[in-house]
């Protein structure tokens, strides 16, 4: 990069500060060489607690790690000379023992510094003062007297303490004194009363001073206010008491927060108010407090300056005070100077660029020393607010502070300049992984350092292609952006970092997720109160993060009640309350993202009752009603109900009268005479009516003949005769007063003659007797009372009683249509016979027997209803070939007429129902015997049975169909020819001359294997049967039920077994369809988990490796794609006989017998050659011979390894090692040559009793030690003695 300061060009000193906008995105990495930094410092205006140690903070990085001093009052702080001040380790923090001392004398300016071989930092002039809060000075105050309405002001002048106190007005109890627009405590701490009252009076106003550093409270002495009135002040324009006249100047910093106070007195008390002159107030930055009487703005800029009009106003005037508030500033930072790392031959600047108000005085320094008294530095030169450097040099290092003041304060800031050659390195871990949503920017960092600063290029994936075009944004501080990324964009990036020195690569894996989303959004819920509210929130989300679920309630947490139940889509509130209503908020969180969605809850419940019923316009026969209705409760009032009690009649008793709409409160209602009301009123909303009012007043009126008579008036007969007259008695309202009774009259129809009358009372039926049958009357009834009679009444008409009807319907003809229907005719009867009002016709009609069953019992009589004008009629449902009988009566009222004569008539034949049962069994290689039985229903004479069948392969495919036509009286069928260990399906039906009916349908297997007929049988749950005799894969149940369709309920037929040497054959039956079906079995007992064998695609298993003589559970089960069983046979309880002992004679083998000659010769051999042997006579050195032959594999073995007994001489008894046979049964030919062979004849050797040879060693015979070294093991005979005993 190597780039120079070229004088004034603006071209340099663009690249310059586009060098200097670059460098601030590097930090220098702490392992490489830098000047110091500050990182932490106490503040510049330090309030210390004269009651702890005082910390001044004073911490700086920088390599070397940096030593630290400081000054005090501008002069070097020499730390060893007083004890009571220590600086941190590896820090230049002091820490203060106050412990004995007084705080102040350590009160003064601190600075710090901090210094490396590379450059001094130094931090900001810190000064310390301790807190202080001082007593209030003795004083004795006077009573203060006023007149009632004047102004007063309470002077509160508080102790100056460090930081100024917070003062407010409370009495001896700590209560707070009331304030109002008419007194209020104003920003100095005085109470202000605009106009004082005659409650102002009393004695312990008291201001109280609490001073926040020490946390204590200061109190001034009570002051006692009495108010007079013996000469009150009159009403008077308002005048301001704070600030004085009309004009006043306020000064504020930049930043701070203004506060400007009108206060006024003034007779009624005045209303305050605000407004800025030429603008408007600095929107959502002010507020107004103390009852409007304090205008607050905060973060105050240049642009609040201005003129601020208060204005105080009441019923007597107004007036104005205009307050100018002036905006300085203390020096702030526009752009503080940053650390610059430049490469040898390198040019950079600095910049220190402040505000303030007055402008600020900005000066340098180099390592804490001003840039004026530093040496001359050629590649160096200042500018005012800046600091240029051009072809800096190794080891110019430096840190350089901007002091940046004005009268109201100042900046300090540190700024290195580290000269130094660094190749590239990516700060960034490697293989970092960022995950962002789609359609948001996504970040990849790549962090760097190098000097010269390293230009940076991304890739992705494989490609060679630089990312430096859209959607790709490339930052200076080497971050790539990608504006809105999308999945296409997830995958590997590389960065890389090159300068001139070397370059540096890394990688970053970026995933674009889905956003997370609310699909179904909780809704607006309005529920009664004690019941369940439930919002629903469903949210899609990507499926490779873990959403988090929470509810919000009215934008806080849910409160802690069990009432709340949140589920993984949904919040339930049982038992809802009053208090439960307001916003929820369903937020669904991920690691990346959230949605939200809020919905009401509204608790609705019955309104509260009316109040304050009222009685006006009170009439003979009406009066108003009005009321005053109760809290709806969140559901309007849709309409109201008016009930009255007439306590004269019925007391006691509420009816309801009129009802009135929800938005009235007042209705007319019309009276009846004679009756003591009272009313009351009930409000109906969405959840229900309310309880009832109070009861009005009690309101009578006054009696009257009866407006209406009764009604449902009838007249009806209950024997042949007479007639009952019935009617609805009035009620104690509708008689309208005492006396009440009913005037009778009634007189037969058509007839000419007189009304007959009776006058009854207290009964709502009069019974007229000695009347023809059913015969017509014209019937009456009038109401009448002490005042008068009712109106005059309607007549109706009625009828006297019926009685049976004597006759039967003439010329009954049935004729039979087909089968299973007949139709039926016959002659009306006569209306004078029926004795009644005719309501219809009735056929009894039964089935007498089968015409192919002649010893079949008659059946019940069923009942056909005809209708009055019928003449003939249909039976249907009738069972084909049967002889039915019939008749015929007429009904009235009364009952049923005679019957007419007995009529019969046959059915023809029809076709027959399904074989009753149809089964399978003895199945062979090549044939399935097929046995049935007829039709329960043969609906006359059966001509033929039809038999189809076909093969049915592993996948419920159907093969070629085969048909057999059979006499009607055959029921069992051998079907021959058919493929071994092959499944078919049958079909089977039955035939009259009318066709052929319903099929029935079974299914077999041919067996696999003629072996398996012959296996012994095992009943269920019985054990093993002594005598095996040949069953059925598929024997049917004892009692086999009607063939019908089969339900996937019944998924498995019978199950059976048979049990021999070789395993247990399991066979079954199997409709559903499910394919996955296993045999299960274990133990009877047993705790173990059942063994499972799959047998899809057949009906039979083999179970192989079951242990005699134990007891097994069997099972057949069907279970789905999730190995979830779905149906399940029964447990088989299956018992393996326990197998006759097999053991075998060993003395009449041959191979025993052959074994046993040849031991015996070579015995005898060895006899031989040990009698030859001892006729040689010598001894023979075992011990010798073994150990210089000893095979190191075989070692000796101590008396207690129980092995064989060891060699031993008959003269010294010691024990010869290494002699032991080895456990395998072999030896070594150096070994076994010598045991036997060369033992003389001398001696008591001998066999003892477990084979092994007892004997003396009488010799020993030369041999060659190759001839023993040339042998390999061989079967010792001792051994092999051994394994035959």
């Amino acid at each position: 990069m190597n780039r120079k300061w070229k004088g004034a060009s603006c071209d340099g000193a663009m690249v310059l500060l586009l060098l200097g906008h670059m460098t601030t995105a590097l930090e220098v990495p702490l392992d490489l060489p830098q000047p110091p930094t500050i990182t932490l410092q106490s503040p510049k205006d330090y309030i210390i607690d004269p009651r702890e140690n005082i910390v001044i903070n004073c911490e700086a990085k920088g390599k070397p790690h940096p030593s630290f001093s400081w000054t005090r009052n501008g002069s070097h702080f020499d730390l060893d000379k007083d004890p009571k001040v220590t600086m941190k380790p590896s820090s230049g923090t002091l820490v203060i023992d106050i412990s004995g001392e007084k705080a102040e004398a350590y009160e003064g300016v601190y600075q710090c510094t901090a210094r490396n071989e590379h450059g001094t930092a130094v931090s900001n002039d810190i000064v310390i003062r301790q807190s202080r809060s001082p007593l209030w000075s003795k004083e004795r105050i006077e009573p203060v007297v006023v007149q009632l309405g004047v102004s007063l002001i309470l002077q509160c002048r508080p102790p100056a303490g460090l930081p100024p106190p917070i003062i407010f007005w409370m009495d001896p109890f700590f209560q707070r004194l009331p304030q109002n627009a008419r007194v209020s405590q104003a920003l100095n701490g005085d109470l202000y009363f605009s106009n004082v009252q005659m409650e102002d009076t009393r004695s312990d106003y008291i201001c109280y001073a609490r001073f926040p550093h020490t946390q204590t409270i200061q109190q001034k002495q009570p002051i006692t206010v009495k108010v007079l009135d013996n000469s009150p002040a009159g009403q008077r324009r308002p005048s301001f008491m704070t600030p004085k006249g009309t004009n006043s100047v306020a000064t504020v910093l930049r930043g701070e927060t203004l506060e400007l106070e009108c206060i006024a007195d003034g007779l009624p008390t005045p209303d305050m108010s605000w407004n800025k002159e030429k603008g408007d107030l600095p929107s959502g930055r002010f507020s107004f407090h103390n009852f409007q009487k304090t205008l607050r703005v905060t973060e105050v800029t240049e642009a609040d300056s201005g003129d601020y009009r208060c204005t105080a106003k009441n019923s007597q005037g107004l007036a104005h005070h205009v307050i100018t508030v002036m905006v300085k500033a203390a020096p702030y930072w526009v752009g503080a100077p940053r650390n610059l790392i430049l490469a040898p031959r390198e040019s950079g600047i600095l910049t220190c660029h402040v505000g303030g108000n007055p402008k600020p005085t900005i000066t340098w320094s180099v390592n804490g020393v001003p840039i004026e008294n530093t040496p001359k530095d050629p590649s160096r030169k200042v500018e005012d607010d800046t600091v240029i450097l051009s072809d800096v040099q190794t080891g110019s290092s430096a840190v350089y502070q901007c002091n940046a003041s004005n009268e109201f304060g100042y900046l300090l800031a540190n700024a290195f300049v580290n000269v130094l050659a660094e190749p590239p390195r990516v700060l960034t871990p490697p293989n970092k992984l960022y995950q962002v949503i789609a359609n948001n920017p996504a970040l990849l960092d790549c962090a760097f350092f190098g000097s010269p600063i390293p230009k940076i290029t991304w890739y992705k994936d494989q490609q060679t292609s630089i990312l430096n075009s859209d959607p790709y944004v490339l930052h200076i501080n080497g971050t790539l952006e990608i504006h809105a990324a999308q999945p296409l964009h997830s995958g590997k990036y590389t960065c890389v970092a090159t300068n001139y020195l070397a370059s540096k690569e890394n990688h970053v894996r970026l995933e674009v997720k889905e956003p997370t989303r609310i699909l179904k959004q909780p809704e607006y819920n309005v529920v009664q109160r004690n019941s369940k509210a439930v919002f629903e929130c469903k949210v899609k989300h990507d499926p490779t993060l873990t959403p988090i679920m929470s509810w919000l309630k009215d934008n806080e947490e849910l409160p802690d009640n069990e009432r709340f139940v949140i589920e993984s889509e949904s919040l339930t509130i049982s038992h809802v309350t009053e208090a439960d209503e307001g916003t929820y908020t369903c937020i669904m969180n991920t690691t990346l993202d959230q949605d939200s969605a809020s919905a009401v809850l509204t608790v609705v419940e019955q309104p509260d009752p009316p109040t304050d019923l009222e009685l006006t316009d009170q009439r003979e026969r009406s009066v108003q009603l009005t009321w005053t209705p109760g809290d709806e409760h969140n559901s309007p009032i849709q309409k109201f109900l008016v009930q009255y009690e007439d306590s004269l009649h019925q007391e006691e008793a509420w009816v309801n009268m009129t009802e009135v709409p929800g938005t009235k409160t007042t209705v007319h209602l019309d009276l009846s005479p004679y009756v003591y009301y009272s009313f009351r009123v009930l409000a109906l909303n969405d959840v229900g009516f309310s309880d009832p009012s109070l009861p009005s007043k009690q309101y009578r009126t006054n009696p009257a003949k009866p407006d209406e008579n009764p009604s449902e008036v009838e007249g009806f007969g209950i024997k042949p005769n007479n007639l009952v007259i019935s009617w609805k008695e009035l009620n104690g309202l509708q008689s309208n007063g005492p006396g009440l009774q009913y005037k009778v009259s009634w007189k037969q129809k058509d007839v000419d003659q007189e009304w007959i009358t009776e006058t009854v009372a207290n009964t709502s039926q009069f019974v007229v007797s000695d009347t023809p049958t059913f015969s017509a009357y014209e019937i009456k009834v009038q109401a009448e009372n002490d005042y008068g009679t009712g109106p005059t009444p309607e007549v109706v008409v009625g009828y006297s009683g019926e009685d049976l009807p004597s006759a039967a319907p003439d010329s009954v003809q049935v004729e039979a249509l087909n089968d299973t229907l007949a139709e039926v005719r016959w002659e009306p009867v006569h209306l004078s016979a029926v004795r009644g009002r005719l309501q219809g016709y009735k056929l009894y009609y039964w089935r007498e027997r089968s015409l192919h069953k002649e010893d079949s019992q008659p059946e019940e009589a069923q009942v056909l209803v005809f209708g009055e004008n019928k003449t003939d009629g249909r039976l249907p449902g009738l069972h084909p070939y049967s002889l039915y009988s019939l008749d015929m009566r007429v009904f009235n009222g009364k009952g049923e007429g005679p019957p007419s004569a007995r009529q019969q008539f046959e059915t023809p034949e029809g076709v027959p129902g399904q074989p009753a049962s149809f089964r399978v069994t003895e199945p062979s290689l090549d044939s399935l015997t097929l046995v049935w039985t007829p039709p329960e229903e043969e609906n006359g004479r059966l001509t033929l049975y039809t038999l189809r069948y076909q093969p049915v392969n592993t996948t419920s495919e159907l093969g070629p169909m085969e048909e057999i036509i059979l006499s009607p009286n055959e029921t069992v069928l051998t079907v021959s020819n058919l493929k071994y260990s092959t499944r078919y399906k049958f079909y089977l039906s039955a035939s009259t001359v009318k066709g052929s009916g319903p099929t029935v349908t079974e299914e077999g297997v041919t067996i696999m294997d003629e072996a398996l007929l012959r296996q012994p049988t095992i009943a269920v749950g019985k054990g093993h049967t002594e005598t095996p005799y040949t069953t059925s894969l598929l024997t049917p149940s004892p009692h086999p039920p009607l063939y019908k369709v089969r339900s996937n309920l019944l998924a498995f037929g019978s199950v059976n077994s048979s049990v021999g040497e070789n395993g247990a054959v399991i066979s079954w039956e199997y409709w559903g369809v499910n394919k996955n079906v296993y045999v299960e079995y274990n133990a009877e007992n047993s705790k173990e988990a059942w063994i499972k064998k799959l047998v899809n695609g057949t009906q039979t298993y083999l179970i192989k490796g079951l242990k005699p003589g134990t007891s097994y559970r069997v099972r057949v089960v069907a279970k789905d794609h999730l190995d979830q069983t779905i149906h399940s046979t029964d447990e088989l309880v299956i018992t393996v006989p326990a197998m006759p002992s097999r053991q075998l004679d060993i003395a009449t083998q041959g191979w025993f017998i052959g074994l046993m000659c040849a031991i015996a010769l070579l015995i005898l051999v060895l006899l031989i050659v040990c009698f030859i042997k001892r006729n040689k006579g010598g001894k023979y050195p075992v011990k010798e011979k073994e150990d210089a032959h000893q095979d190191p594999e075989i070692q000796p073995m101590k008396e207690d390894d129980g092995t064989f007994g060891e060699y031993s001489d008959t003269e010294d008894h010691k024990p010869l090692k290494g002699s032991r046979t080895p456990s395998n049964g072999t030896v070594k030919k150096d070994d076994s040559d010598d045991s036997l062979v060369d033992y003389g004849e001398g001696g008591d050797g001998q066999f003892n009793e477990d084979g092994s040879f007892i004997g003396q060693y009488s010799g020993k015979k030369e041999k060659d030690t190759a001839e023993g070294n040339e042998s390999s093991e061989a079967p010792s005979p001792v051994n092999a003695m051994n394994s035959f005993v």
